[in-house]
């Protein structure tokens, strides 16, 4: 199964634990072999550097009709939740017509075996799963280190290929939208120069 480089992956191949104190020192240890990295590796550490941390975006594209959400929508991404095998990252929605923040989705992106698989975790305020859940796709290919795309081969007819994109540009942008035959249908731009106070737990979910 496919692994990113991570410094506790190391530990663990080297038969190294923290509570020995007779072993050496994580400290100590050499770093990981760039040139073994790959871009998905450098992807996912992009993500990682902005663990904690929220900012604020807006709708940039959306497809002619679709009213999931507005041009004019509020919204907040917070990296809140960063484990060695897990990414979560909750997208807050205020639309001028609500009395308070939607905060019923979140971005799960985990190792697959040949490199990310992206989930949406879907949540009635009340913390219980909608209906519609837990899709997603997985990565073809490889990534170049600021951009992964999720794609669901053949799900919109045979040769169309649909699915997400997300780019990462640390210190500058995070875009996450959906793709048909490569181009944008929904686009969402974050800026990442302005971190803000972090938001409430999603729905479902514990401060």
């Amino acid at each position: 199964m496919y692994r990113l480089i991570t410094p506790i992956l190391i530990l663990a191949v080297l038969g190294i634990t923290a509570c020995d104190p007779t072993e050496e020192a994580a400290d100590d240890l050499p770093a990981p072999d760039m040139a073994e990295m790959t871009g998905f590796d450098a992807f996912w550490m992009n993500l990682n550097e902005h663990c904690g941390q929220a900012f604020e975006g807006e709708v940039i594209e959306k497809p002619e009709g679709d009213d999931q959400l507005s041009e004019d929508a509020e919204l907040i991404v917070h990296f809140r939740e960063c484990e060695e095998e897990e990414l979560r990252l909750p997208l807050h929605v205020l639309e001028e017509d609500m009395d308070d923040w939607n905060r019923s989705r979140t971005w799960v992106i985990t190792p697959h075996e040949e490199g990310l698989e992206l989930r949406h975790d879907h949540r009635n305020p009340d913390g219980t799963e909608e209906e519609n859940t837990w899709y997603g796709a997985v990565t073809l290919g490889d990534s170049d280190g600021n951009t992964a795309e999720f794609i669901r081969t053949g799900r919109d007819g045979e040769g169309v290929q649909s699915g997400w994109r997300i780019t990462i540009l640390p210190g500058e942008r995070y875009t996450y939208g959906t793709i048909r035959d490569g181009e944008w249908g929904y686009r969402l731009d974050f800026d990442l120069t302005n971190p803000i106070d972090p938001p409430p737990a999603p729905w479902g979910f514990e401060d």
